[in-house]
């Protein structure tokens, strides 16, 4: 039964069933083989209701209330500034801008359409070629999944049993150092373009003009505070910081930079609600199927197939990278998450890897995944909101995966110290 289950998720995946119902038609499958869906439900509900999860409609809402809000706009404009100098600067900026932006929403999705929508205009104006913006912002939104809070890694530690401040602490470092990849590579392939850069300016009028965009972009500098300080000083629990974020991006919309009404914040409330909604049903049908496989031993079973192919733990962690890669080419980062987090975690243990270095390994793969065609579900958003052809993009796009993505899951995977050093210096 359990192999016909994964048959039946795995083609309504391809035909393109929506995510929470794949799961449910193969939940069904071990209800027709003699599973009492009035022990199913109830554990379902009781799983979803977890308070934690309430952090991750609340960054959706922030998220939400930002773009609204054109928050990241002053932000950008600051760094803009800063990154004039460079010949490629105004990529780096948007490089930034979507680790910046990810930081506050942790949504790979709401990044790339709220800095899409301020850069895209502004890179074609400077001579950035359609499709090499489209596909660098498309790859730098996933930053977000790395920088932390990261709405991907609440649900990995909710899901694993392990510290939500530990899980956002493992993926500090490899997203920087994805950060620092993606800007090189960007610089690298604009070295032979003709880019327009911001008119030169003397000292007094540079200074000036940094001095007015700093004490615009002030008050939106607060946002990141508040999430991150909030979180690491202790202060405050991601909920309370995603729910503090909100209510901030409130105000900061409507009297301070004046750039949204009362009728679009009611609007973004509307579309968060609809949007956690989806999320919560899919927790719902996700929980339901994970307890199915762990009481019908699938993950002892999988322990047992990898050492019957290699007893070389290294090959094995290998073996799961590429089943994760795959699986963030097929689904979105939470939908992944919610799929494999059950099932491999208890793998992890077993083989004697540390979960929390896990943690950013998931992260990496299912952002690799999301950015890699054939599926690449942030690229066909990427090329709709950038107006790319999405055969444009694939040559920078591979640029970013050979050289950026690669090497960082390399580095991650097989340097664990570069996602539990944080943890242990912070959290002991």
């Amino acid at each position: 039964m359990t192999l016909i289950s994964m048959i039946v998720l795995l083609i309504a995946l391809a035909v393109g069933i929506p995510v929470a119902l794949a799961f449910l038609a193969s939940t069904a499958c071990f209800v027709i083989g003699g599973y009492s869906p009035a022990q199913l439900v109830p554990y379902g509900f009781n799983k979803a209701g977890a308070m934690v999860l309430i952090a991750i409609a609340m960054f959706i809402l922030a998220g939400q209330l930002m773009r609204k809000g054109e928050i990241g706009d002053k932000l950008i404009d600051l760094v803009e500034l800063k990154a004039s100098r460079i010949k490629a600067g105004l990529g780096v900026v948007g490089v930034v801008s979507c680790a910046l932006f990810g930081s506050c929403t942790g949504s790979a999705s709401a990044t790339i359409s709220c800095i899409g929508s301020i850069l895209f205009p502004r890179l074609e104006k400077a001579g950035y070629p359609k499709a090499h913006s489209a596909a660098l912002l498309s790859n730098a939104a996933t930053l977000g999944m790395l920088i932390p809070p990261s709405g991907t890694m609440i649900l990995y530690a909710w899901l694993g049993g392990q510290s939500v401040l530990a899980c956002f602490l493992a993926s500090v470092i490899p997203g920087i150092i994805l950060t620092a990849q993606f800007s090189l590579i960007n610089c690298f392939l604009m070295r032979n373009v003709d880019l327009v850069r911001i008119p030169k300016m003397s000292k007094e009028e540079k200074r000036k003009e940094s001095s007015r965009r700093t004490k615009k972009a002030l008050p939106a500098f607060v946002m990141p505070i508040i999430v991150l300080g909030g979180i690491y000083s202790g202060l405050m629990t991601p909920t309370e910081a995603a729910g503090c974020a909100a209510i901030y991006a409130i105000p900061l919309g409507l009297y301070i930079y004046k750039t949204t009404t009362c009728k679009e914040i009611l609007d973004c409330f509307v579309d968060s609600a609809a949007n956690a909604g989806a999320i919560m049903f899919m927790l719902f049908s996700v929980m339901i199927l994970s307890k199915l496989y762990i009481m019908e031993d699938v993950p002892n079973q999988i322990v047992d197939l990898l050492l019957y192919v290699s007893d070389n733990k290294y090959v094995i962690l290998m073996m799961i990278n590429v089943f994760l890669f795959i699986i963030g080419m097929i689904m979105d980062d939470t939908s992944g998450i919610l799929l494999v987090t059950p099932i491999l975690v208890p793998i992890i243990l077993k083989l004697g890897f540390d979960p929390i270095h896990f943690s950013a390994i998931v992260a990496v793969n299912l952002g690799m995944g999301n950015t890699t065609p054939p599926a690449a579900p942030l690229l066909y958003l990427g090329s709709r909101l950038g107006d790319a052809p999405l055969g444009d993009m694939l040559k920078p796009c591979f640029y970013l995966i050979i050289f950026g993505w690669i090497p960082n899951l390399i580095l991650t995977t097989y340097c664990p110290i570069l996602s539990t050093w944080l943890p242990k210096l912070i959290l002991g």
